[in-house]
């Protein structure tokens, strides 16, 4: 039996998953005796992404001492990052899709005002910039590395290579205002204020802005990883986690 100190609104076959990665992951390196079985870990990991529990509230939950906690997570967690997709593999998928959306969600940090490179002058906030694509059901199918919050969505994009290679590929994408310039094959809103919009334009950007919706709630449901609400963890390891979630799916 699986159990957990503090209630986790998790599925069980996330669980079941995670569980049996990390048995074949243990079988593979020849780890022996450990403290906690691979069902242990697995639900020690879920409870800080999915509730974000810190490494001393897991260590006094399940009976071990904090640095076990944190290495027991660190292992998990860059475990599911390996096995998130790719950008390559997005595209391959997206191939026998209609299109796809992209958008950028900010992941609040713990930062101070000082740290201007991750203030979102958007957002009026500390965060970090990931970009997602999904597709026309609203299902995510890749998320960037994390980018300081200050850069801007188009910047973004190019840097990560999503519009050259949604491009070649010839895959269509919906995106908000914020990539204006990208090119490619992606599409954005007709520009201007809305009383200057004529009846053809204001009809595509209420069309465009229902295709959209579909990956704002994509992103909505993966924030109820209660980890990703506010980050408190070094930057460098935010794109793992973000990876590690995406793995795991809705949960």
């Amino acid at each position: 039996m699986l159990d957990c100190p503090s209630g986790v609104d998790v599925s069980s076959s996330a669980l079941r998953f995670l569980a049996q990665q990390l048995r074949r992951h243990r079988h593979e390196i020849g780890s022996r005796w450990r403290r906690l079985s691979a069902g242990r870990q697995a639900l020690l990991t879920l409870a800080h992404l999915r509730v974000g529990h810190t490494y001393a509230q897991l260590a006094a939950g399940f009976g071990v001492g904090t640095t076990t906690a944190y290495r027991y997570v660190t292992e998990a967690v860059e475990f599911l990052a390996a096995l998130a997709p790719s950008l390559a593999d997005a595209v391959r998928t997206a191939s026998v899709k209609a299109y796809l959306v992209l958008d950028r969600t900010l992941l609040p940090i713990d930062r101070i005002a000082a740290d201007r490179p991750f203030y979102s002058g958007k957002h009026k906030k500390h965060g970090m910039n990931v970009q997602v694509l999904a597709d026309p059901l609203g299902r995510l199918l890749w998320a960037s590395p994390a980018l300081p919050g200050a850069v801007h969505d188009v910047r973004a994009a190019r840097e990560h290579g999503i519009v050259d290679a949604l491009t070649e590929a010839g895959i269509k994408c919906w995106a908000d205002k914020g990539y204006r310039g990208a090119g490619g094959t992606v599409r954005i809103l007709c520009w201007g204020r809305w009383e200057t919009l004529s009846a053809g334009q204001k009809a595509v950007n209420r069309s465009h802005a229902k295709i959209r919706a579909l990956v704002e709630r994509a992103i909505a449901t993966r924030k109820s990883w209660w980890l990703l609400r506010k980050l408190r963890c070094s930057t460098t390891r935010i794109t793992k986690l973000v990876q590690a979630v995406l793995t795991l799916g809705d949960g």
